[in-house]
């Protein structure tokens, strides 16, 4: 009788967890005893990280052909429940009926969105550049500013968040900006956070050469601030101040997919669900968990995964590699990645890259950029659909970084 792995999500987990999968399958010389299904709204894969970059062409790739050549079964659809005591998932199909899917094993590889706290005005007048749709509604946004009636509002970004996201987002903006109003054009670009340093969770290691990179790009910082509303003319922040702009890009954030709700387990304060380090959901017995759903330590010391491509591309790997070797008995393997690196785009100005926990600076500049490009262009794209390629690719013991 045949078994079906269900991997929920065709991101960077998902795609990799169902590759994993259906190698482990043929490796064990069972891919007629194990169906491995892919469930997602498109089967396509947005290349998230490049969705700040001011060209959209490229940024995402399909994996029909993919999936067909190694095997996987892709359905389309949008889940709306998980009953974990019955193993059933129930999902909108692309005619927007209700179906079901049963399975022997699910992995939840369901990603993250954008947290967005309890601001007026932020639902109405921010922009973000978290999925590919919001991203282009963006960019459409920033080139229709040329129409506009000179003002300084007009010229004015706000991007409320100094993190990751808000500093890669900032960073290409000044010459985003003048490419559509005018080389001439006084532009003003303003990163809004809320702590008493920019790139907060980056550390004090890559600072310097953050600093130093916004400081010549023109980007102005404002730290220990906070926005408390938001309009169609700009940001009030918490002290009372003001900033009149017509363009203001939330990045401030992200939250574990809402489906993580729906098995009961622990969670971590973005909703990632504890996982042991085989991947599988604490306290359950056939539920794995990879990417941004998965609150998984990445070596004895402590350190745990970070939401970001560079984990979930490994997570998804070990979690289809256990999944399909719990399924069919086999030993599982335990998921690390001791290796720990950020590559942070720092617009015309280059990039800056780090190495450990402590964020130690390797690259800058120019060096940094030209690693940052290749990676986003080519290292985190899923394989060809090339059967024997894709398995090596889908190998656990290969690693991103």
């Amino acid at each position: 009788m045949t078994q079906r792995i269900l991997v929920i999500g065709a991101g960077f987990a998902g795609v990799w967890s169902a590759l994993s999968a259906a190698r482990a399958a043929d490796l064990e010389g069972r891919t007629n005893d194990v169906e491995i299904v892919v469930l997602a709204p498109e089967p396509t894969i947005g290349i998230r990280p490049r969705f700040y970059e001011s060209d959209l062409s490229g940024v995402s790739a399909p994996l029909t052909e993919l999936f067909d050549v190694t095997g996987v079964r892709f359905v389309r659809g949008r889940v709306e429940r998980i009953n974990a005591a019955d193993s059933e998932v129930t999902y909108r199909d692309e005619t927007n009926a209700e179906a079901t899917l049963t399975y022997d094993r699910l992995v939840l590889a369901t990603g993250s969105k954008l947290a967005k706290p309890n601001i007026k005005g932020i639902d109405d007048f921010t922009f973000n550049n978290d999925t590919l749709p919001e991203a282009q509604r963006l960019q459409k946004h920033l080139e229709g500013l040329a129409s506009r009636p000179r003002s300084r509002a007009r010229n004015t970004v706000v991007v409320a968040g100094g993190g990751f996201t808000g500093i890669e987002t900032a960073a290409e903006l000044p010459s985003r900006l003048r490419s559509i109003l005018g080389a001439s054009e006084e532009i003003e670009v303003v990163i809004v956070e809320r702590g008493d340093a920019i790139g907060p969770d980056l550390g004090e290691g890559p600072r310097p050469v953050i600093e130093e990179a916004l400081q010549h790009l023109g980007v102005v910082v404002r730290l220990g601030e906070a926005v408390s509303a938001v309009d169609a003319g700009g940001v009030t922040l918490a002290n009372g101040s003001r900033i009149e702009s017509d363009t203001v890009i939330w990045t401030a954030g992200l939250q574990s997919s809402p489906l993580t709700a729906q098995i009961p387990g622990e969670r971590d304060r973005l909703g990632r669900l504890h996982v042991g380090r085989d991947l599988k959901v604490v306290g359950q017995q056939n539920i794995f968990a990879a990417g941004d759903t998965a609150f998984a330590a990445t070596d004895d010391e402590g350190n745990h995964t970070m939401m970001s491509c560079q984990h979930a591309s490994n997570l998804g790997r070990s979690a289809g590699h256990n999944v399909a070797c719990d399924l069919l008995g086999k030993p599982t393997i335990p998921y690390d990645q001791v290796k720990y690196v950020t590559c942070l785009d720092l617009g015309p100005w280059g990039a800056v890259l780090t190495e450990g926990w402590d964020r130690k600076v390797k690259l800058k500049g120019k060096e940094a950029k030209d690693l940052k490009h290749q990676i986003n262009t080519v290292w985190i794209y899923p394989p060809k659909a090339d059967r024997v390629e894709a398995f090596a690719a889908a190998d656990p013991m290969r690693r991103l970084v």
